[in-house]
Protein backbone atom coordinates (compact mmCIF):
# COMPACT_ATOMS: atom_id res chain seq x y z
CA UNK A 1 0.00 0.00 0.00
CA UNK A 2 1.03 3.59 -0.54
CA UNK A 3 2.79 5.38 2.28
CA UNK A 4 1.58 8.60 3.89
CA UNK A 5 1.70 11.74 1.75
CA UNK A 6 3.34 14.17 4.19
CA UNK A 7 4.33 16.84 1.67
CA UNK A 8 1.45 19.03 2.81
CA UNK A 9 -0.38 17.10 5.52
CA UNK A 10 1.57 16.64 8.78
CA UNK A 11 1.51 13.38 10.72
CA UNK A 12 -0.70 13.52 13.79
CA UNK A 13 0.96 13.00 17.15
CA UNK A 14 0.62 9.68 18.93
CA UNK A 15 -1.49 11.27 21.68
CA UNK A 16 -3.97 12.76 19.22
CA UNK A 17 -4.16 9.56 17.15
CA UNK A 18 -4.84 7.58 20.32
CA UNK A 19 -7.63 10.01 21.19
CA UNK A 20 -9.13 9.72 17.71
CA UNK A 21 -9.11 5.93 17.85
CA UNK A 22 -10.74 5.94 21.28
CA UNK A 23 -13.57 8.15 20.03
CA UNK A 24 -14.01 6.59 16.60
CA UNK A 25 -14.42 3.19 14.95
CA UNK A 26 -11.93 1.55 12.60
CA UNK A 27 -13.48 0.10 9.43
CA UNK A 28 -11.81 -2.01 6.76
CA UNK A 29 -12.81 -1.51 3.12
CA UNK A 30 -12.07 -3.76 0.17
CA UNK A 31 -10.99 -2.28 -3.15
CA UNK A 32 -14.03 -0.80 -4.92
CA UNK A 33 -16.17 -0.62 -1.78
CA UNK A 34 -18.09 2.64 -1.28
CA UNK A 35 -17.16 4.71 1.78
CA UNK A 36 -19.93 7.27 1.29
CA UNK A 37 -22.35 8.35 -1.43
CA UNK A 38 -23.49 11.75 -2.71
CA UNK A 39 -26.64 13.07 -0.97
CA UNK A 40 -25.88 10.91 2.06
CA UNK A 41 -26.19 12.59 5.46
CA UNK A 42 -22.75 13.07 6.98
CA UNK A 43 -22.53 11.39 10.36
CA UNK A 44 -18.84 10.50 10.48
CA UNK A 45 -15.52 11.99 9.38
CA UNK A 46 -13.09 9.53 7.74
CA UNK A 47 -9.37 9.53 8.56
CA UNK A 48 -7.33 7.23 6.31
CA UNK A 49 -5.08 4.88 8.29
CA UNK A 50 -3.92 2.60 5.46
CA UNK A 51 -4.63 2.36 1.74
CA UNK A 52 -6.24 5.11 -0.34
CA UNK A 53 -9.69 6.39 -1.29
CA UNK A 54 -10.92 8.05 -4.50
CA UNK A 55 -13.17 11.11 -4.27
CA UNK A 56 -15.60 11.81 -7.13
CA UNK A 57 -17.98 14.59 -8.12
CA UNK A 58 -21.23 13.19 -9.58
CA UNK A 59 -23.55 15.25 -11.80
CA UNK A 60 -27.32 14.99 -12.32
CA UNK A 61 -26.80 12.45 -15.14
CA UNK A 62 -24.72 10.21 -12.81
CA UNK A 63 -21.52 11.05 -14.68
CA UNK A 64 -18.46 11.04 -12.46
CA UNK A 65 -15.14 12.85 -12.49
CA UNK A 66 -12.24 12.06 -10.20
CA UNK A 67 -11.27 15.03 -8.01
CA UNK A 68 -8.48 13.67 -5.80
CA UNK A 69 -7.25 10.80 -3.65
CA UNK A 70 -7.18 10.50 0.14
CA UNK A 71 -4.00 8.85 1.41
CA UNK A 72 -2.84 7.61 4.83
CA UNK A 73 -3.01 10.41 7.39
CA UNK A 74 -5.56 12.27 5.25
CA UNK A 75 -9.23 13.15 5.78
CA UNK A 76 -12.13 14.40 3.64
CA UNK A 77 -12.44 18.12 4.38
CA UNK A 78 -15.81 18.31 2.60
CA UNK A 79 -17.18 15.66 4.95
CA UNK A 80 -15.78 17.55 7.92
CA UNK A 81 -17.33 20.89 6.91
CA UNK A 82 -20.59 19.34 5.72
CA UNK A 83 -20.92 17.39 8.95
CA UNK A 84 -20.38 20.49 11.09
CA UNK A 85 -23.21 22.25 9.24
CA UNK A 86 -25.49 19.18 9.22
CA UNK A 87 -25.40 18.99 5.43
CA UNK A 88 -25.52 16.12 2.94
CA UNK A 89 -22.45 14.86 1.12
CA UNK A 90 -21.75 16.47 -2.27
CA UNK A 91 -19.16 13.81 -3.15
CA UNK A 92 -18.73 10.06 -3.56
CA UNK A 93 -15.84 8.09 -2.03
CA UNK A 94 -14.65 4.64 -3.14
CA UNK A 95 -11.73 2.58 -1.81
CA UNK A 96 -8.92 2.68 -4.37
CA UNK A 97 -7.38 -0.43 -2.75
CA UNK A 98 -7.93 -2.47 0.39
CA UNK A 99 -7.97 0.23 3.05
CA UNK A 100 -8.37 0.87 6.76
CA UNK A 101 -10.44 3.92 7.74
CA UNK A 102 -11.04 5.56 11.10
CA UNK A 103 -14.61 6.88 11.28
CA UNK A 104 -14.92 9.73 13.76
CA UNK A 105 -18.43 10.95 14.75
CA UNK A 106 -19.03 14.50 13.53
CA UNK A 107 -19.79 15.99 16.94
CA UNK A 108 -16.58 14.56 18.38
CA UNK A 109 -14.56 15.96 15.46
CA UNK A 110 -15.97 19.39 16.28
CA UNK A 111 -15.18 19.05 19.99
CA UNK A 112 -11.55 18.21 19.17
CA UNK A 113 -11.14 21.67 17.63
CA UNK A 114 -11.52 23.17 21.12
CA UNK A 115 -9.21 20.75 22.91
CA UNK A 116 -6.43 20.06 20.41
CA UNK A 117 -4.72 22.98 18.60
CA UNK A 118 -2.87 20.34 16.61
CA UNK A 119 -6.20 19.03 15.24
CA UNK A 120 -7.21 22.56 14.21
CA UNK A 121 -3.89 23.06 12.38
CA UNK A 122 -4.31 19.66 10.73
CA UNK A 123 -7.79 20.55 9.42
CA UNK A 124 -6.54 23.86 7.98
CA UNK A 125 -3.58 22.09 6.32
CA UNK A 126 -5.90 19.53 4.75
CA UNK A 127 -8.22 22.30 3.56
CA UNK A 128 -5.26 24.12 1.94
CA UNK A 129 -4.05 20.93 0.27
CA UNK A 130 -7.53 20.10 -1.09
CA UNK A 131 -7.94 23.62 -2.45
CA UNK A 132 -4.67 23.32 -4.38
CA UNK A 133 -5.69 19.93 -5.76
CA UNK A 134 -9.05 21.24 -6.93
CA UNK A 135 -7.30 24.15 -8.66
CA UNK A 136 -5.15 21.55 -10.45
CA UNK A 137 -8.30 19.73 -11.57
CA UNK A 138 -9.84 22.96 -12.91
CA UNK A 139 -6.58 23.81 -14.68
CA UNK A 140 -6.31 20.34 -16.23
CA UNK A 141 -9.92 20.27 -17.46
CA UNK A 142 -9.73 23.84 -18.80
CA UNK A 143 -6.28 24.03 -20.32
CA UNK A 144 -4.63 20.61 -20.73
CA UNK A 145 -5.10 18.20 -23.59
CA UNK A 146 -6.61 14.81 -22.79
CA UNK A 147 -3.36 12.94 -23.49
CA UNK A 148 -1.58 15.09 -20.88
CA UNK A 149 -4.38 14.52 -18.36
CA UNK A 150 -4.31 10.78 -19.03
CA UNK A 151 -0.56 10.47 -18.50
CA UNK A 152 -0.70 12.61 -15.36
CA UNK A 153 -3.53 10.43 -14.04
CA UNK A 154 -1.61 7.20 -14.67
CA UNK A 155 1.56 8.56 -13.07
CA UNK A 156 -0.35 9.74 -10.02
CA UNK A 157 -2.16 6.42 -9.63
CA UNK A 158 1.12 4.49 -10.00
CA UNK A 159 2.65 6.65 -7.27
CA UNK A 160 -0.30 6.03 -4.96
CA UNK A 161 -0.26 2.22 -5.32
CA UNK A 162 3.55 2.24 -5.41
CA UNK A 163 3.91 0.16 -8.58
CA UNK A 164 4.00 0.77 -12.34
CA UNK A 165 1.41 -1.88 -13.23
CA UNK A 166 -2.11 -0.46 -12.93
CA UNK A 167 -5.19 -2.68 -13.05
CA UNK A 168 -7.94 -0.60 -14.64
CA UNK A 169 -10.26 -0.81 -17.65
CA UNK A 170 -10.54 1.77 -20.40
CA UNK A 171 -14.13 2.36 -19.30
CA UNK A 172 -13.03 3.12 -15.73
CA UNK A 173 -10.35 5.49 -17.00
CA UNK A 174 -12.89 7.29 -19.15
CA UNK A 175 -15.29 7.66 -16.23
CA UNK A 176 -12.63 9.00 -13.88
CA UNK A 177 -11.39 11.52 -16.45
CA UNK A 178 -14.85 12.53 -17.64
CA UNK A 179 -14.47 11.51 -21.28
CA UNK A 180 -15.46 8.71 -23.70
CA UNK A 181 -13.97 5.21 -23.68
CA UNK A 182 -13.05 5.41 -27.38
CA UNK A 183 -10.96 8.52 -26.67
CA UNK A 184 -9.04 6.73 -23.91
CA UNK A 185 -8.49 3.64 -26.05
CA UNK A 186 -7.14 5.73 -28.93
CA UNK A 187 -4.78 7.67 -26.68
CA UNK A 188 -3.49 4.53 -24.95
CA UNK A 189 -2.74 2.88 -28.29
CA UNK A 190 -0.77 5.97 -29.32
CA UNK A 191 1.11 5.92 -26.01
CA UNK A 192 1.93 2.26 -26.56
CA UNK A 193 3.35 3.08 -30.01
CA UNK A 194 5.51 5.73 -28.37
CA UNK A 195 6.64 3.10 -25.81
CA UNK A 196 5.29 5.11 -22.89
CA UNK A 197 3.02 2.29 -21.72
CA UNK A 198 2.45 -1.41 -22.25
CA UNK A 199 -1.18 -2.52 -22.56
CA UNK A 200 -2.65 -5.78 -21.32
CA UNK A 201 -6.10 -7.08 -20.45
CA UNK A 202 -7.49 -4.56 -17.93
CA UNK A 203 -3.88 -3.63 -17.18
CA UNK A 204 -1.58 -0.72 -18.07
CA UNK A 205 2.14 -0.72 -17.29
CA UNK A 206 4.09 2.55 -17.28
CA UNK A 207 7.46 2.11 -19.00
Amino acid sequence: MAGPDTRYIPELSTNLMDSLKQQGVVKKLQEGEVLFQEEQMIREIPVILNGSVKIFQVDEDSREILLYYLRPGDTCIMSFLGGLFNDKSKLKAIANEDSEILLLPVYKAGMLLKNYPEWTEYIFRVYYHRFKELLDVVNAVSFKKMDERLMAFLQNKAEIINKNEIEITHEELANELGTARVVISRLLKQMEKEKLVELGRNRITLL
